[in-house]
């Protein structure tokens, strides 16, 4: 096993390690920036896919629609620079809100936040899965194993670490940038110097309206195409990712993937829009994305065109690794204030957190298999999430600027404020719009989750208060005169592991019982019985007796339901009144397994004895382990 999990994930790595294991900008960009630029592709489509029942004048609506979101993204730009700088540790708007608006917003925004990066895990999977089976079109019936592939492979690479990952997915992220620019190039230099298009590749018409372009429809296509921007937080709740110094890697890092994203939406609805390029139905046989019809009207069906989209494959496909990135580091600054288990809060063998890894992988794939990996069936579950943390962290941004200026002699800090607080005006405009536009086609769902969540994080914090109320230590140890506990060996007969545990017990106390419990298996073997109990007179007793010792005692209990645990706690319920005020102390020998074949090969009997004793939780009753290792 230990073998296997090297080669799978790699050398354990000391904590010394962790400065060489962190990132930079050139890392920066594919660990963080997937989701963004990926979203470059189903953000225009899922907007699209709104403006489709108006027909040709939907489709004209597009680029003032792109414009508003690449405005508002320029806003959301210059706000997280502002916040990279003011709090450079992981957690991002879970850490602005608990520093200015205190321990609610920040719940609030960490359960926005988890929420989200789970979606994104799917729509990135389902999305890239879309662009292969849109190219590949026979695949299509394969799309949630698809999905579920892809969803393990990036696991198995983020357990590896962010370093790993980062170089990983950086020739694929980098040639999607390269093949777009000069797709993207290429159609704007013919459309700026001949003033129309002829597409290599005509796309499929677009289908006839089937209702005018009102209010309503260009509100509803925003809130879709606001999809684009999900992800341009990861890298305020990954800056613990960057080596020094983190705040200039962490801005050029944001940089590049906003002005990326930027481009990307502009060219694409540029493009789009004068090729007549709409939507098509993912459910269909014969399903194209718009980024495939918009490669194939500007390259055709080439080697140019499969470069393109493969490399768009491969982003939106791996656009689910920015939250394996952000996720784990904003649930150890959740686990670390006690609302998550504090397993998310350790660091695994290659110093990343591999508890919320798994945790993310998990409820990822579950969320996956219930919507069949259907990019449209996600995205109206998307992006509230983002747009609800946006509000926050912008909110509570003013709230710190506002505060450094009261202590400061001079209000320098006006600007910043300002920004920010543009920042907080337009997220929330644009929450509150996404959230009417999407409510009746499963954003109620997000809804209610979010505050389920938050119900989860503070039952896990009350239990942790709890626990620690209980375990607090209250004036000096006690040292009241405490006889030496009954000792009581649970063994399955006469053993060289069971000596261990005999010599052991003698030097612990002079009451020792040892237990040998008939039927374990299902079947009784009265001469076993007899032989044991001849051979612990002359083998045992007698031996202890010259050594001065009070010899052990042998009780043979029969386990009727093959359950070790039930004679052991009805024997010492016959021992307390005959010792009071003694504790009792069960030793139970175990064989140390070096060996992958060892754990199947035993029952792990003694395991599942000491599992089902601690389980009576009788401070009275002290356990211990006694492992043997053999030869």
């Amino acid at each position: 096993m230990r073998s296997l999990a090297k080669a799978l994930l790699g050398r354990r790595l000391a904590n010394r390690e962790g400065e060489e294991r962190r990132i930079g900008a050139f890392e920066g960009v594919p660990a963080m920036g997937l989701d963004g630029l990926g979203s470059s592709s189903y953000g225009p489509e899922a907007a699209l896919t709104i403006l489709a029942a108006a027909g040709t004048a939907g489709l004209a609506a597009l680029g003032p629609i792109i414009a508003a979101i690449v405005a508002l993204l320029a806003i959301l730009y210059f706000s997280y620079r502002q916040t990279i700088a003011a709090y450079p540790t992981n957690g991002g708007a879970f850490t602005v809100a608990r520093e200015t608006f205190g321990a609610g917003a920040s719940l609030l925004a960490a359960a926005a936040l988890m929420i989200d990066y789970v979606l994104n895990v799917a729509v990135g999977i389902s999305a890239g899965v879309g662009a292969l089976t849109s190219a590949v079109p026979s695949l299509q019936p394969q799309t949630l194993p698809l999905c579920l592939g892809i969803l393990a492979l990036l696991t198995l690479i983020n357990l590896r670490g962010t370093l790993d990952a980062g170089r990983a997915f950086a020739l694929p992220t980098y040639l999607f940038l390269a093949s777009f620019a000069l797709l993207l190039g290429l159609g704007l230099y013919r459309l700026l110097a001949t003033g129309e298009v002829a597409p290599v590749v005509a796309p499929p018409p677009p289908r006839p309206a089937s209702e005018p372009l009102g209010w309503w429809l260009v509100l509803h296509a925003f809130a879709s195409g606001c999809t684009a921007m999900t992800g341009v937080e990861a890298v305020s709740n990954g800056m613990g990712a960057f080596r020094d110094p983190a705040v200039r890697h962490g801005r050029r890092t944001l940089l590049a993937i906003c002005g990326a994203l930027g481009l990307l939406l502009i060219g694409i609805a540029t493009l789009a829009t004068a090729y007549g390029i709409g939507a098509m139905d993912q459910t269909q046989p014969g399903y194209r994305s718009v980024l495939s019809q918009l490669a194939a009207a500007v390259l055709g069906h080439g080697w140019l065109y499969y470069t393109a989209i493969g490399s768009l494959l491969c982003v939106l496909a791996l656009s689910a690794d920015t939250s394996f990135t952000a996720f784990p580091r904003l649930c150890r600054s959740v686990a670390q204030d006690g609302y998550l288990p504090r397993a998310f809060a350790v660091a695994g063998r290659r110093l990343v957190f591999s508890a919320g890894i798994l945790y993310l992988a998990a409820t990822a794939a579950l969320l996956l298999i219930l919507f069949g990996g259907i990019t449209e069936h996600l995205i109206p579950l998307f992006a509230i999430g983002a747009f609800l943390t946006f509000t926050i962290s912008q909110a509570g941004m003013v709230v710190h600027w506002r505060r450094l200026d009261a202590t400061a002699a001079t209000r320098r800090h006006r600007l910043p404020l300002l920004v920010n607080a543009a920042g907080a005006l337009a997220t929330g405009i644009a929450f509150c719009v996404i959230l009417v536009a999407k409510f009746s086609e499963g954003a109620w769902i997000t809804l209610l989750a979010v505050p389920a969540t938050i119900a989860g994080l503070l039952l896990v914090r009350r239990y942790y208060d709890r626990v620690a109320a209980q375990e607090r230590a209250a004036g000096p140890l006690r040292l009241a005169q405490r006889s030496p506990p009954v000792v009581i060996i649970a063994m399955a007969g006469r053993s060289r592991m069971a000596d261990e545990a005999l010599r052991f017990a003698l030097d612990l106390s002079p009451d020792v019982v040892a237990v040998h419990l008939t039927a374990l298996e299902g079947g009784e073997d009265p001469d076993r019985a007899a032989a044991l109990r001849e051979s612990w007179r002359h083998d045992v007793e007698d031996p202890a007796a010259r050594a001065g010792l009070t010899p052990p005692r042998l009780v043979v209990l029969p386990a009727t339901y093959r359950r070790a645990e039930e004679p052991l706690l009805k024997l010492i319920g016959e021992l307390r009144p005959k010792m009071p005020g003694r504790r009792v102390a069960i030793l139970i020998p175990e064989l140390v397994k070096r060996r992958w074949y060892q754990h199947l090969l035993h029952t792990h009997r003694a395991r599942r004895l000491r599992r089902r004793l601690l389980a009576h939780a009788d401070p009275e009753i002290v356990i211990i382990i006694i492992p043997w290792a053999g030869d």
